[in-house]
């Protein structure tokens, strides 16, 4: 492997490139704050057939159908509206519970509220922590995000979509400042959640070095830094940095970069919401592994 280029750092660069804003008006599904079941009829009486919210419920056609396509994802139940059922895939994967035919309000007293469901909601098992050294010990050009304080749940979402899209190995989010897996993230992940391992770990500064004994170069992306991510020399095998906006890279984070780029921008605009900004390196990255499979 060829020798790691030096840091390229500009103490005077902004640090925020990217977009990480919170969004407003969820809250855990299930009981309003008074602590009644939210799934009440318009008289005011509750449902009485209504399923108890617990656990980790899905919702929307494409997270649903990718969690039946996925072996790893155990289903325990799954309901839909009475029109909806035609939108399940026909015939169900083995193993997975028959449709039961619910009521709107009893659907919706499991769902944040306004989640945009399509009439059908599935009741899973996390998925298995997926082991981030066999990830990346596997041969061949590759390509791993890592993402630092992305706090969004649609923002991961987003970025897991794009993830699946160009072939990315794995995304990696620190525990304590990243969304847990919930159906807000899966929804907006649109499938992508049971096709690319989202891994959990403790620290992304040691995470960062043990992907390098692995044989990565990592990149940190981060506006005014001093090359463009098209013209930076990187290796087949690369571990892509990515911040949110406001506190952008964290300091340890960015000092274990071997090279800081960005994504060159025209006019008045300097930044671009993480998920966009995501996309657009994982292409970038995607013609560049291509060309070294020869394709």
């Amino acid at each position: 492997m060829p020798p790691r280029p030096p840091k390229a750092r500009d103490p005077q660069a902004p640090t925020g490139p990217m977009s990480d804003k919170p969004r407003r008006g969820e809250r855990p599904a299930g009981r309003s704050p008074a602590g009644r079941p939210t799934g009440a009829r318009p008289s005011g009486r509750p449902c009485e057939d209504a399923p108890r919210p617990s656990g980790l419920w899905l919702h929307g056609r494409h997270a649903i159908e990718a969690a039946l396509a996925n072996p790893a994802r155990r289903i325990k139940r799954l309901l839909a509206l009475p029109g909806a059922v035609g939108l399940l895939p026909s015939p169900l994967p083995p193993g997975a519970p028959a449709p039961e035919i619910v009521e709107r309000d009893t659907l919706e007293a499991l769902l944040p509220p306004g989640a945009v469901h399509q009439g059908l909601a599935a009741s899973v098992a996390p998925l298995p922590a997926p082991d981030l050294d066999a990830l990346a010990a596997a041969p061949g050009p590759g390509v791993i995000a890592v993402l630092d304080q992305v706090s969004d749940p649609h923002n991961v979402g987003a970025v897991l979509r794009s993830a699946a899209a160009f072939g990315l190995r794995a995304v990696v989010v620190q525990d304590r400042h990243s969304p847990e897996e919930t159906g807000t993230l899966a929804k907006a992940a649109c499938g992508a959640l049971e096709r690319v391992p989202l891994v959990r770990v403790a620290n992304l500064s040691r995470c960062l070095e043990d992907l390098k004994q692995h044989g990565y170069w990592v990149a940190g992306l981060e506006a005014g830094a001093p090359q463009a991510l098209g013209d930076a020399a990187l290796d087949p095998r690369t571990v892509l940095v990515l911040g949110s906006e406001g506190s952008g890279l964290r300091r340890l984070v960015r000092d274990h970069c071997d090279l800081l780029v960005c994504l060159p921008m025209a006019g008045p605009m300097e930044s671009l919401n993480v998920s966009n900004a995501a996309a657009i390196a994982f292409y970038d990255l995607a013609i560049r592994r291509q060309g070294d499979l020869g394709s």
